[in-house]
């Protein structure tokens, strides 16, 4: 204990829990989208959308070893708290760096630092703002409890993106999200140590295409349900209760 508390307390310490949290939120990301994309997919069954069944699964995956949800909630709980070491560790270091500057520079000059590196605050901020409503409109319900059903993925993110700020805030968010991630992926190849003059021009193109692809398929759902691509849900009980009397 003693040891895993003199490495937090290290700048090299906190820059390592950066980076391996970092990676795990990335990790979480690309299985996130992937979950996503199932709503492009055919439905298994007349009325029933594959984004809907594979919401289902991740409520009941571990039965009946573990109880209903247990494993999700377990996910959650992981996540959340390599969030958390995030973002506290991610402020640390900031504090530290800007202790280090015994004299305030009349005019500052950024030679080797990209924009995207030095944005990673207000971009990491945004991303939080983001995540905190995205929490509230599709997994609690909040923001619409009235047309909110639990379970129907589909139907809500239909009557959600029907909304054209709602499309809006959500590709403005992915814009947000790809220069976070520009810089973000290759400071984690730096933080553990994956880099090196012979393959960091790789590197950087892996930590592009990995932004790149990510945001254009984190967009594709809001911007295909508000273009109209996206067929309506079929109608049912569930569906008549989301939308409701206009």
């Amino acid at each position: 204990m003693t040891r895993i508390l003199l490495l937090y307390r290290s700048v090299v310490g906190k820059k390592t829990i950066v980076a391996v949290t970092g990676a795990m939120l990335l990790v979480f990301l690309i299985l996130h989208v992937i979950g996503n994309l199932k709503a492009f997919l055919p439905d298994p069954s007349p009325g029933v959308s594959d984004i809907d069944v594979y919401s289902r699964f991740l409520r009941t995956m571990g039965e009946p070893l573990l109880p209903y949800e247990s494993a999700l909630w377990i996910v959650r709980v992981v996540m959340g708290t390599a969030l958390v070491l995030h973002i506290v560790c991610v402020l640390q270091l900031a504090s530290i760096s800007r202790r280090a500057r015994d004299v305030s520079y009349e005019r500052v000059r950024h030679v080797e630092s990209t924009a995207p590196a030095r944005w990673m605050l207000y971009t990491g901020t945004l991303m939080l703002f983001f995540l905190v409503v995205h929490l509230l409109q599709f997994t609690t319900g909040s923001i619409d409890t009235s047309r909110f059903v639990e379970g129907a993925v589909y139907a809500n993110l239909y009557r959600a993106f029907q909304q054209w700020y709602f499309a809006v805030f959500y590709l403005v968010a992915m814009g947000v999200l790809a220069i976070h991630l520009y810089h973000g992926v290759w400071s984690v190849f730096q933080s553990l140590g994956i880099d090196n003059p012979d393959r960091n021009s790789g590197l950087r193109r892996l930590g592009t295409l990995v932004a790149v692809l990510l945001t254009l398929a984190f967009a594709a759902l809001p911007a295909a349900f508000w273009s109209g691509v996206m067929p309506p849900p079929s109608e049912s009980a569930h569906f008549a209760q989301l939308t409701g009397p206009d």
